[in-house]
Order: C-alpha cells, then sequence, then structure tokens
C-alpha cells in the first residue's frame, strides 16, 4: 500500500508541477498558448483557464491526500 501511495504522490507531484507552469502568469498562459490572447470581460477568464483551475484543484486534492495517507501509514505501522 505504501508502494502505491508513493508512486500516486510522484505522479501527482510531476502533474501538479505541469499544471502550475501552465496557469497564466503577468503575460500569457493557457489560453495564449494556442492562440486564445482575446479574452471577453464579461467571463472573467476563458473556459480553458477555469477548466485548468479545476482540474489543478483536483490534482491538489489527491495529492494532499496522498501526503496524509502515507504519514499516516508510515507514523503507525
Amino acid at each position: 500500500m505504501t508502494t502505491v501511495l508513493s508512486v500516486l504522490l510522484v505522479l501527482a507531484s510531476a502533474l501538479m508541477i505541469l499544471l502550475v507552469l501552465l496557469h497564466k502568469g503577468r503575460g500569457g498562459g493557457l489560453s495564449d498558448m494556442f492562440g486564445g490572447g482575446v479574452s471577453s470581460s464579461l467571463g472573467g477568464s476563458s473556459v480553458a483557464e477555469r477548466n485548468l483551475d479545476r482540474f489543478t484543484v483536483g490534482v491538489g486534492v489527491i495529492w494532499f491526500a496522498c501526503v496524509i495517507a502515507l504519514g499516516l501509514l508510515l507514523a503507525y505501522p
């Protein structure tokens, strides 16, 4: 069980790094990468950015759950 959680943690960590780097910074982001630099003032952010936000939060929850589970498994063998 510890091995499975460790592998899942490594995968979630790598994916989290990739997702954070895709987010919009001061200049561009995922939307600018694919030519969608024009955003509407009514919607706030583009659909791609909102979906990226949701996916990043989901991966963050998985990462956090893996850290807690590994901590509990290793603290109480």
